[in-house]
């Protein structure tokens, strides 16, 4: 079965005609490593299930330091949120970190979705409260966990995707500088 039918299914049940009817009203795109889908200031028309690859969001401060928010790699939903829920403009970046294939669903062809399909309304709730959740987490974790914790937790959710992140991605989701995640894993080796 295919991965975004598979990551419905896990949360509603939904009849072949009705996945027939999602796939429809996503479209599959492949992209290039280091291609743009979103930039800081653009409305968010577009979230997108990863099948294969990694994409990040990240935004920018006024010195040019990028802030990783997340990661998304296959099996997980991507888009900035708040823009795309608003269809006002965001301040998050959504770019591909590897090669990626995606299923792309626009804010239209979503609300055609909840009309036609309405179990697909409660799907999407629960990604949302997920994404909340997660978000939630994260926000106090970075207040409350050293930065060795915060990689430690960083390394259980990505464990198989931590090698092909690069180093200061993985250093500004943690919320430390590149020279800092260099020392402190220099010093958990030691260990």
């Amino acid at each position: 079965m295919n991965l975004l039918l598979e990551n419905i299914a896990k949360h509603v049940s939904l009849t072949p005609q009705e996945q027939e009817r999602v796939l429809s009203f996503t479209e599959p795109l492949q992209f290039k490593a280091k291609t743009i889908l979103l930039k800081s200031g653009e409305v968010c028309t577009h979230s997108y299930f990863v099948t294969k690859g990694i994409i990040r969001s990240y935004n920018m401060d006024e010195n040019g330091v990028e802030h990783v928010v997340s990661f998304a790699c296959p099996g997980w939903w991507i888009a900035d949120m708040y823009s795309f829920l608003s269809q006002r403009p965001g301040q998050l970046y959504i770019e591909v970190n590897e090669d990626a294939e995606v299923f792309a669903i626009s804010k239209e062809n979503q609300e055609k979705m909840y009309s036609e399909i309405p179990k697909l309304e409660r799907f999407f709730r629960i990604i949302i409260e997920n994404s909340l959740v997660a978000s939630q987490q994260r926000l106090i974790d970075n207040m409350s966990f050293t930065a060795e914790a915060r990689y430690d937790k960083f390394l259980k959710k990505f464990n198989d995707l931590a090698h092909c992140i690069p180093q200061k991605q993985i250093a500004s989701y943690i919320g430390v500088t590149p020279e800092f995640f260099s020392k402190m894993k220099a010093r958990l080796l030691k260990k």
